[in-house]
C-alpha cells in the first residue's frame, strides 16, 4: 500500500515530541480562526464599503489581498523563522491575526483597512507553512494523517460554520464588532497554544536553501503539477456554481443557501474520511478525490437542469473537495518527509496562486461560453489530475 511517510521513520523523531490531541486540535482551531477571518468580508462588503466610503470593488480587495500576501509569505516564512521554536512562530503568526482584526475593527480609512488585511495575509501564509506541516510531527507514525486531518478540519469548519455565522452576526451587530470578536477568539487561540503545544524544534533540513532540492524531487514535481490542475479546476468551477444553480437548475435563494450549506457539511465529512483514507492508500485517495470532483462537475454540467440531479452532484462534489486538502497535503509530505516546511511553503504558494488563476479562468469561460463551461473546465482539470497521479504511481 502507498502509505504516507512520517518523519518518525526518517531520523527526525528527536525533533517531533508527541503532542496531546487537544494540542493538535488547538492548531486546527487556529486554522478555523484564520479561514473564517480571511473570508469574513465576503458577506459584509456593502456595509464595509458604505461606512469607509469606498466602492464594493475596492472593498473586495479585503479578500484578494490576503491570498496574494499568503502566496508570498509562505516561502519567506521558513527563511525568516530560521531556528526559532515553531511553537513561538505560531504564536507570533496568530498574534498577527489578533492585530489584524483589531486594526480592521477600528479602521476609518481604506489604507488602514488594507494594512490590517496585509497582516492577515502574512499570518495565513506563515501559518499554513508551519502549522499545516505539523500533523506528522506532533503525532508521528500512522497517526500523522489523522492529525493533519484534524488540523485541516478547521478549514472545513471555517467554511461551513464560520463564514455564514460571521455574516449573520455582522449583519445583526455590525461588521466592526464582528472583527473585534474575531480578535478576541484569536487571543484565546494564542493562549491555548502557549498552554498546550510542546516546544517544536525546526527540522535541520528546513529553510529556503532546501527548496531547490525539494523541487528536483520527482514526486514533489508530480504533486505540485497535480495541485495546480486540481485547484485551478476546483475554483474555475466552484466560483460559478451559484449562478449555474440559479440559472440552469432553477433553485431559488432559500433552497440554494441550504444546498451550499449541505456542500459544506459534506466537505467536513469528506475531510474526516480523507484523514482515514490517506492512511490506507495515499495515491488512490488523491486520485479518488480528484475523480469525484471531476465526475461531479461533469455530471452537474450534463444533468444540472434537474434540481434533484443538481443536488446530488453538489453534495458529492462537497464530499470530494473535503477530502482534497488532506490528500494533497499528505501526498506532498510523503515526497520529502525530512523537509516538511519547505514542501508546505511550496504547496501553500502553489495552491493560493492556483485558486486565483482558477477563478480568473472560470470567469473568462463564463463570459465567452456560458456558465456551464466553467464546470467543464473543472471536470477536465480533475480528470487530468487523476491521470497524472495514476501514471506517476504506476511508473514508480
Amino acid at each position: 500500500m502507498d502509505m504516507p511517510v512520517s518523519p518518525s521513520h526518517t531520523g527526525t523523531r528527536a525533533h517531533a515530541p508527541l503532542a496531546s490531541w487537544p494540542a493538535v486540535a488547538t492548531v486546527g482551531i487556529g486554522a478555523f480562526a484564520l479561514v473564517t477571518t480571511e473570508f469574513l468580508p465576503v458577506g459584509l462588503l456593502p456595509q464595509i464599503a458604505a461606512e469607509i466610503g469606498i466602492s464594493e470593488g475596492q472593498a473586495g480587495l479585503m479578500v484578494t489581498t490576503p491570498g496574494v500576501l499568503a502566496a508570498i509569505a509562505a516561502p519567506l516564512t521558513i527563511g525568516l523563522a530560521g531556528r526559532f521554536d515553531r511553537k513561538h512562530v505560531l504564536v507570533f503568526l496568530l498574534g498577527l491575526l489578533v492585530l489584524s482584526n483589531a486594526i480592521v475593527a477600528m479602521a476609518t480609512s481604506f489604507q488602514a483597512l488594507m494594512f490590517g488585511r496585509v497582516l492577515l495575509g502574512i499570518g495565513v501564509g506563515g501559518f499554513w507553512t508551519i502549522g499545516g506541516s505539523l500533523g506528522p510531527r506532533l503525532r508521528p507514525g500512522a497517526e500523522g494523517g489523522r492529525a493533519t486531518s484534524l488540523i485541516y478540519s478547521g478549514v472545513s469548519l471555517g467554511t461551513v460554520a464560520g463564514v455564514p455565522a460571521g455574516a449573520l452576526v455582522g449583519n445583526l451587530l455590525g461588521w466592526r464588532l464582528l472583527f473585534g470578536l474575531a480578535s478576541g477568539v484569536a487571543i484565546f487561540v494564542v493562549a491555548a497554544l502557549l498552554l498546550l503545544l510542546p516546544s517544536i524544534k525546526p527540522q535541520q533540513s528546513s529553510g529556503l536553501a532546501q527548496i531547490p532540492a525539494v523541487l528536483r524531487n520527482r514526486k514533489t514535481q508530480v504533486g505540485l503539477l497535480a495541485a495546480v490542475l486540481i485547484f485551478i479546476g476546483q475554483f474555475a468551477a466552484y466560483t460559478y456554481i451559484t449562478p449555474f444553480l440559479n440559472q440552469v437548475s432553477h433553485i431559488d435563494a432559500a433552497a440554494l443557501s441550504a444546498l451550499l450549506l449541505g456542500y459544506g457539511v459534506a466537505g467536513f465529512i469528506g475531510n474526516l474520511f480523507g484523514g482515514w483514507a490517506v492512511g490506507k492508500h495515499l495515491s488512490f485517495t488523491l486520485s479518488g478525490t480528484s475523480a469525484l470532483i471531476s465526475l461531479s462537475a461533469f455530471g452537474l454540467a450534463a444533468t444540472g437542469d434537474s434540481a434533484v440531479a443538481a443536488t446530488i452532484w453538489t453534495l458529492a462534489w462537497g464530499f470530494g473537495f473535503g477530502m482534497l486538502p488532506i490528500a494533497m497535503q499528505t501526498y506532498m509530505f510523503s515526497s520529502a518527509p525530512d523537509q516538511l516546511e519547505s514542501v508546505a511553503a511550496l504547496f501553500v504558494s502553489t495552491a493560493q496562486l492556483a485558486i486565483g488563476a482558477g477563478a480568473l479562468v472560470g470567469g473568462l469561460a463564463v463570459d465567452y461560453f456560458g456558465v456551464a463551461s466553467a464546470l467543464v473546465i473543472g471536470g477536465g482539470a480533475g480528470l487530468l489530475t487523476v491521470l497524472i497521479v495514476a501514471m506517476s504511481s504506476v511508473s514508480r
